[in-house]
Protein backbone atom coordinates (compact mmCIF):
# COMPACT_ATOMS: atom_id res chain seq x y z
CA UNK A 1 0.00 0.00 0.00
CA UNK A 2 1.70 3.16 -1.24
CA UNK A 3 1.23 6.59 0.33
CA UNK A 4 -0.45 7.70 -2.89
CA UNK A 5 -2.77 4.67 -3.14
CA UNK A 6 -6.48 5.45 -3.37
CA UNK A 7 -8.04 4.10 -0.18
CA UNK A 8 -11.74 3.80 0.60
CA UNK A 9 -12.79 3.74 4.26
CA UNK A 10 -16.37 2.45 4.37
CA UNK A 11 -18.05 3.84 7.48
CA UNK A 12 -15.63 6.71 7.97
CA UNK A 13 -17.93 8.62 10.31
CA UNK A 14 -18.22 5.81 12.86
CA UNK A 15 -16.02 4.87 15.78
CA UNK A 16 -13.81 2.52 13.76
CA UNK A 17 -13.86 4.33 10.43
CA UNK A 18 -12.96 7.72 11.89
CA UNK A 19 -10.04 6.15 13.76
CA UNK A 20 -8.84 4.50 10.54
CA UNK A 21 -8.93 7.84 8.75
CA UNK A 22 -6.98 9.51 11.57
CA UNK A 23 -4.41 6.73 11.51
CA UNK A 24 -4.03 6.70 7.74
CA UNK A 25 -3.59 10.47 7.50
CA UNK A 26 -1.09 10.47 10.38
CA UNK A 27 0.99 7.92 8.45
CA UNK A 28 1.00 9.98 5.26
CA UNK A 29 -1.76 8.28 3.26
CA UNK A 30 -3.35 11.24 1.53
CA UNK A 31 -5.61 9.81 -1.18
CA UNK A 32 -8.62 8.81 0.90
CA UNK A 33 -12.13 8.57 -0.53
CA UNK A 34 -15.35 8.20 1.38
CA UNK A 35 -19.06 8.91 1.28
CA UNK A 36 -21.49 9.72 4.06
CA UNK A 37 -24.50 7.47 4.48
CA UNK A 38 -26.65 10.26 3.03
CA UNK A 39 -24.44 10.23 -0.08
CA UNK A 40 -24.15 6.44 -0.40
CA UNK A 41 -26.33 3.83 1.29
CA UNK A 42 -24.16 0.69 1.28
CA UNK A 43 -27.31 -1.45 1.41
CA UNK A 44 -28.07 -0.24 -2.13
CA UNK A 45 -26.25 -2.49 -4.60
CA UNK A 46 -26.68 -0.16 -7.57
CA UNK A 47 -25.33 2.77 -5.59
CA UNK A 48 -22.33 0.79 -4.39
CA UNK A 49 -21.58 -0.33 -7.96
CA UNK A 50 -21.76 3.24 -9.22
CA UNK A 51 -19.38 4.41 -6.51
CA UNK A 52 -16.78 1.72 -7.22
CA UNK A 53 -17.05 2.30 -10.97
CA UNK A 54 -16.45 6.03 -10.54
CA UNK A 55 -13.77 6.02 -7.83
CA UNK A 56 -11.89 2.74 -8.47
CA UNK A 57 -10.34 2.48 -4.99
CA UNK A 58 -7.23 0.30 -4.74
CA UNK A 59 -7.63 -0.58 -1.06
CA UNK A 60 -10.78 -0.88 1.05
CA UNK A 61 -11.30 -0.90 4.81
CA UNK A 62 -14.82 -2.25 5.38
CA UNK A 63 -15.68 -0.73 8.76
CA UNK A 64 -19.32 0.13 7.99
CA UNK A 65 -21.77 -1.86 10.11
CA UNK A 66 -24.90 -1.62 12.19
CA UNK A 67 -23.60 -2.06 15.75
CA UNK A 68 -24.96 -1.85 19.28
CA UNK A 69 -24.96 -3.31 22.77
CA UNK A 70 -27.08 -6.03 24.39
CA UNK A 71 -30.26 -3.92 24.46
CA UNK A 72 -30.02 -2.96 20.78
CA UNK A 73 -29.16 -6.51 19.67
CA UNK A 74 -32.08 -7.94 21.65
CA UNK A 75 -34.51 -5.34 20.34
CA UNK A 76 -33.57 -5.27 16.64
CA UNK A 77 -32.19 -8.73 15.73
CA UNK A 78 -33.62 -8.71 12.20
CA UNK A 79 -32.11 -5.30 11.48
CA UNK A 80 -28.70 -6.42 12.73
CA UNK A 81 -28.49 -9.48 10.52
CA UNK A 82 -30.18 -8.03 7.43
CA UNK A 83 -28.39 -4.70 7.19
CA UNK A 84 -24.94 -6.12 7.90
CA UNK A 85 -25.40 -8.90 5.34
CA UNK A 86 -26.49 -6.37 2.73
CA UNK A 87 -23.50 -4.09 3.31
CA UNK A 88 -20.97 -6.93 3.33
CA UNK A 89 -22.24 -8.57 0.17
CA UNK A 90 -22.47 -5.32 -1.78
CA UNK A 91 -19.03 -3.98 -0.82
CA UNK A 92 -17.07 -7.24 -0.98
CA UNK A 93 -18.56 -8.24 -4.33
CA UNK A 94 -17.96 -4.78 -5.80
CA UNK A 95 -14.37 -4.85 -4.52
CA UNK A 96 -13.81 -8.04 -6.53
CA UNK A 97 -15.58 -6.86 -9.68
CA UNK A 98 -13.85 -3.47 -9.77
CA UNK A 99 -10.34 -4.75 -9.15
CA UNK A 100 -9.60 -3.70 -5.57
CA UNK A 101 -6.06 -4.84 -4.74
CA UNK A 102 -6.79 -5.59 -1.09
CA UNK A 103 -9.73 -5.39 1.31
CA UNK A 104 -9.78 -5.56 5.09
CA UNK A 105 -13.05 -6.70 6.65
CA UNK A 106 -13.82 -5.81 10.27
CA UNK A 107 -15.44 -8.70 12.09
CA UNK A 108 -16.13 -8.94 15.83
CA UNK A 109 -15.20 -10.92 18.92
CA UNK A 110 -18.83 -12.06 19.15
CA UNK A 111 -18.29 -14.53 16.30
CA UNK A 112 -16.82 -16.97 18.81
CA UNK A 113 -18.94 -19.42 20.86
CA UNK A 114 -20.47 -18.24 24.13
CA UNK A 115 -18.62 -20.89 26.13
CA UNK A 116 -15.13 -21.27 24.74
CA UNK A 117 -11.66 -21.64 26.26
CA UNK A 118 -9.93 -18.41 27.23
CA UNK A 119 -8.08 -16.68 25.75
CA UNK A 120 -9.94 -17.18 22.47
CA UNK A 121 -7.84 -18.49 19.61
CA UNK A 122 -8.86 -17.98 15.99
CA UNK A 123 -9.40 -21.71 15.49
CA UNK A 124 -12.19 -21.74 18.12
CA UNK A 125 -14.63 -20.38 15.53
CA UNK A 126 -17.49 -22.86 14.86
CA UNK A 127 -16.71 -24.96 17.96
CA UNK A 128 -19.94 -24.20 19.86
CA UNK A 129 -23.19 -22.18 19.98
CA UNK A 130 -23.11 -18.37 19.91
CA UNK A 131 -24.17 -15.98 22.66
CA UNK A 132 -27.98 -15.72 22.02
CA UNK A 133 -28.23 -11.97 22.71
CA UNK A 134 -26.14 -11.06 19.66
CA UNK A 135 -26.25 -14.21 17.52
CA UNK A 136 -27.87 -12.50 14.48
CA UNK A 137 -25.10 -9.88 14.39
CA UNK A 138 -22.45 -12.56 14.87
CA UNK A 139 -23.89 -14.67 12.05
CA UNK A 140 -23.72 -11.68 9.72
CA UNK A 141 -20.07 -11.15 10.65
CA UNK A 142 -19.29 -14.83 10.13
CA UNK A 143 -20.88 -14.55 6.69
CA UNK A 144 -18.56 -11.63 5.92
CA UNK A 145 -15.55 -13.75 6.84
CA UNK A 146 -16.80 -16.56 4.61
CA UNK A 147 -17.35 -14.13 1.75
CA UNK A 148 -13.75 -12.93 1.97
CA UNK A 149 -12.37 -16.45 2.16
CA UNK A 150 -14.60 -17.69 -0.67
CA UNK A 151 -13.64 -14.86 -3.02
CA UNK A 152 -9.98 -15.47 -2.24
CA UNK A 153 -10.38 -19.17 -3.00
CA UNK A 154 -12.40 -18.82 -6.20
CA UNK A 155 -11.12 -15.55 -7.65
CA UNK A 156 -7.64 -15.10 -6.15
CA UNK A 157 -8.50 -11.87 -4.35
CA UNK A 158 -6.57 -10.59 -1.33
CA UNK A 159 -9.34 -10.00 1.22
CA UNK A 160 -8.37 -10.30 4.90
CA UNK A 161 -10.62 -10.50 7.97
CA UNK A 162 -9.74 -9.13 11.39
CA UNK A 163 -11.59 -9.78 14.66
CA UNK A 164 -11.29 -6.79 16.99
CA UNK A 165 -12.15 -7.07 20.66
CA UNK A 166 -14.45 -4.56 22.39
CA UNK A 167 -13.48 -1.07 21.22
CA UNK A 168 -13.87 2.36 22.77
CA UNK A 169 -12.64 5.89 22.22
CA UNK A 170 -13.50 9.18 20.51
CA UNK A 171 -16.42 8.88 18.13
CA UNK A 172 -18.19 6.20 20.15
CA UNK A 173 -21.97 6.12 20.56
CA UNK A 174 -23.19 7.33 23.94
CA UNK A 175 -26.88 6.83 23.13
CA UNK A 176 -28.11 4.63 25.99
CA UNK A 177 -30.51 2.72 23.72
CA UNK A 178 -27.76 1.47 21.41
CA UNK A 179 -24.34 1.94 23.02
CA UNK A 180 -21.94 -0.71 24.25
CA UNK A 181 -21.13 -1.23 27.91
CA UNK A 182 -18.15 1.13 28.30
CA UNK A 183 -19.66 4.30 26.75
CA UNK A 184 -23.00 3.49 28.38
CA UNK A 185 -21.36 3.37 31.80
CA UNK A 186 -19.44 6.57 31.12
CA UNK A 187 -22.59 8.38 30.02
CA UNK A 188 -24.73 7.16 32.92
CA UNK A 189 -22.09 7.95 35.55
CA UNK A 190 -21.51 11.40 34.07
CA UNK A 191 -25.27 12.08 34.00
CA UNK A 192 -25.52 10.96 37.63
CA UNK A 193 -22.63 13.19 38.69
CA UNK A 194 -24.17 16.19 36.96
CA UNK A 195 -27.56 15.49 38.53
CA UNK A 196 -26.14 14.87 42.01
CA UNK A 197 -27.62 11.37 42.21
CA UNK A 198 -26.71 9.08 45.11
CA UNK A 199 -26.40 5.82 43.15
CA UNK A 200 -26.25 4.28 39.68
CA UNK A 201 -27.58 0.84 38.79
CA UNK A 202 -25.33 -1.28 36.57
CA UNK A 203 -26.81 -4.07 34.48
CA UNK A 204 -25.85 -7.61 35.49
CA UNK A 205 -23.69 -8.99 38.26
CA UNK A 206 -20.51 -7.12 37.38
CA UNK A 207 -18.56 -10.39 37.21
CA UNK A 208 -18.29 -10.97 33.42
CA UNK A 209 -14.84 -10.16 32.10
CA UNK A 210 -14.24 -8.21 28.91
CA UNK A 211 -11.21 -7.04 26.96
CA UNK A 212 -11.16 -3.41 25.80
CA UNK A 213 -8.92 -1.85 23.16
CA UNK A 214 -8.67 1.84 22.34
CA UNK A 215 -9.93 2.43 18.82
CA UNK A 216 -6.71 4.23 17.80
CA UNK A 217 -4.75 1.10 18.72
CA UNK A 218 -7.21 -0.94 16.65
CA UNK A 219 -6.73 1.38 13.68
CA UNK A 220 -2.96 1.11 13.98
CA UNK A 221 -3.24 -2.69 13.98
CA UNK A 222 -5.50 -2.67 10.90
CA UNK A 223 -3.15 -0.44 8.93
CA UNK A 224 -0.22 -2.61 10.01
CA UNK A 225 -2.04 -5.74 8.80
CA UNK A 226 -3.12 -4.12 5.53
CA UNK A 227 0.55 -3.43 4.89
CA UNK A 228 1.94 -6.78 6.04
CA UNK A 229 -0.68 -9.56 6.34
CA UNK A 230 -1.87 -11.61 3.36
CA UNK A 231 -3.84 -14.64 4.47
CA UNK A 232 -7.41 -15.91 4.36
CA UNK A 233 -7.04 -16.99 8.00
CA UNK A 234 -8.81 -14.64 10.40
CA UNK A 235 -6.65 -12.73 12.85
CA UNK A 236 -7.61 -11.35 16.27
CA UNK A 237 -6.98 -7.74 17.28
CA UNK A 238 -6.82 -7.00 20.98
CA UNK A 239 -4.53 -6.28 23.91
CA UNK A 240 -4.71 -9.75 25.48
CA UNK A 241 -5.88 -8.44 28.88
CA UNK A 242 -9.39 -8.37 30.34
CA UNK A 243 -11.21 -6.70 33.24
CA UNK A 244 -14.39 -7.48 35.21
CA UNK A 245 -17.32 -5.20 34.34
CA UNK A 246 -17.59 -4.23 38.00
CA UNK A 247 -13.95 -3.16 38.09
CA UNK A 248 -14.41 -1.28 34.81
CA UNK A 249 -17.39 0.56 36.30
CA UNK A 250 -15.30 1.60 39.28
CA UNK A 251 -12.48 2.79 37.01
CA UNK A 252 -14.91 4.91 35.00
CA UNK A 253 -16.44 6.15 38.25
CA UNK A 254 -13.05 7.53 39.28
CA UNK A 255 -12.39 9.06 35.86
CA UNK A 256 -15.81 10.74 35.77
CA UNK A 257 -15.67 11.85 39.42
CA UNK A 258 -18.98 10.29 40.48
CA UNK A 259 -18.97 9.92 44.28
CA UNK A 260 -22.17 7.91 44.72
CA UNK A 261 -22.74 4.17 44.99
CA UNK A 262 -22.78 1.50 42.28
CA UNK A 263 -25.62 -1.03 42.52
CA UNK A 264 -25.51 -4.15 40.33
CA UNK A 265 -28.78 -5.63 39.02
CA UNK A 266 -28.43 -9.42 38.57
CA UNK A 267 -31.87 -9.61 36.93
CA UNK A 268 -30.38 -8.04 33.79
CA UNK A 269 -28.39 -10.17 31.30
CA UNK A 270 -24.64 -10.52 31.71
CA UNK A 271 -23.94 -11.88 28.22
CA UNK A 272 -20.98 -14.21 27.81
CA UNK A 273 -19.09 -14.83 31.09
CA UNK A 274 -15.68 -13.99 29.64
CA UNK A 275 -14.24 -12.56 26.42
CA UNK A 276 -10.49 -12.27 25.95
CA UNK A 277 -8.69 -12.80 22.68
CA UNK A 278 -5.50 -14.70 22.08
CA UNK A 279 -3.47 -12.19 20.07
CA UNK A 280 -0.31 -14.24 19.57
CA UNK A 281 -0.89 -14.36 15.79
CA UNK A 282 -1.09 -10.55 15.70
CA UNK A 283 1.92 -10.03 17.96
CA UNK A 284 3.95 -12.34 15.73
CA UNK A 285 3.54 -9.81 12.90
CA UNK A 286 5.41 -7.21 14.96
CA UNK A 287 2.52 -5.10 16.31
CA UNK A 288 1.83 -4.26 19.96
CA UNK A 289 -0.82 -2.00 21.58
CA UNK A 290 0.29 1.36 22.92
CA UNK A 291 -2.62 2.86 24.95
CA UNK A 292 -3.24 1.82 28.58
CA UNK A 293 -6.89 1.39 29.57
CA UNK A 294 -6.71 4.09 32.26
CA UNK A 295 -5.19 6.59 29.84
CA UNK A 296 -7.71 5.68 27.16
CA UNK A 297 -10.64 6.16 29.53
CA UNK A 298 -9.41 9.59 30.54
CA UNK A 299 -8.94 10.77 26.96
CA UNK A 300 -12.30 9.32 25.93
CA UNK A 301 -14.03 11.11 28.78
CA UNK A 302 -12.39 14.41 27.79
CA UNK A 303 -13.64 13.88 24.23
CA UNK A 304 -17.12 13.09 25.53
CA UNK A 305 -17.23 16.24 27.66
CA UNK A 306 -16.00 18.37 24.75
CA UNK A 307 -18.58 16.94 22.33
CA UNK A 308 -21.56 15.90 24.47
CA UNK A 309 -23.73 18.76 23.22
CA UNK A 310 -23.50 17.48 19.65
CA UNK A 311 -23.89 13.74 20.33
CA UNK A 312 -27.04 11.89 19.31
CA UNK A 313 -29.10 10.76 22.28
CA UNK A 314 -27.26 13.06 24.72
CA UNK A 315 -29.01 16.13 26.08
CA UNK A 316 -26.92 19.31 25.85
CA UNK A 317 -26.30 21.23 29.05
Amino acid sequence: MEKSSKIYVAGHQGLVGSALERGLRARGYGSLVHRTRAELDLRDRAGVDAFFAAERPEYVFLAAALVGGILANNTYPADFIRENLEVELNVIDAAYRYGVRKLLFLGSVCIYPKHTPQPIREEYLFTGPLEPTNAPYAIAKIAGISLCQSYNRQYGTNFISVMPTNLYGPGDSFDLRNSHVLPALMRRLDDARRAGEASVTVWGTGTPRREFLHVDDMAAACIHLMERYDSSEIINIGCGQDIAIGELARLIQRVVGFRGELAFDPSKPDGAPERRLDVSRLLATGWTPAIRLEDGLESTYRWYCDNRGQLRGVRPE
